[in-house]
């Protein structure tokens, strides 16, 4: 990914139906175009199936992370520091079972969203998922 200028935002496998799909997310410092995404699409088509990584039968989908993006790995909260993001918990806290705010810190064990009422700490095992929330009216 690197020699075309895009970061490897993320790989996901998942059944969805009858189907599988191997969802590919890249990122790069001047957006992603459809043009990038078939490019990238092209470059790993054949060697994935060379690899035979995957025994099922797959639709491989090469896409932009997007702007509400989901952040999975620490490298991705590190970048979202001070952005506004929303988290879906497992169990509420405080009768909500999704937390938005400006993400503030997070460690290995938990991550802090301040809110209109003040930080929240919530346990990252109590996290659902965790996304960056864009003002699509500005």
């Amino acid at each position: 990914m690197k020699s075309f200028g895009y970061e490897l935002y993320d790989v996901v496998y998942e059944k969805e139906a009858k189907d599988y799909y191997l969802r590919v997310f890249i990122d790069g410092e001047k957006g992603i175009s459809l043009d990038d995404c078939e490019k990238v699409n092209d470059a790993i088509t054949d060697k994935l199936d060379e690899a035979e990584f995957i025994n099922d039968s797959y639709f491989l989908e090469v896409s932009s992370c997007g702007v509400e993006r989901i952040l999975r790995k620490d490298k991705h909260l590190e970048k979202q520091i001070g952005n506004s993001v929303e988290a879906k918990l497992y169990t509420p806290i405080e009768k909500n079972k999704q937390i938005q705010g400006k993400l503030k810190s997070f460690n290995k064990n938990d991550i802090v969203i301040e809110t209109e009422k003040g930080n929240t700490l919530i346990a990252r095992k109590n996290i659902s998922q965790i996304k960056t929330i864009y003002n699509w009216e500005e």
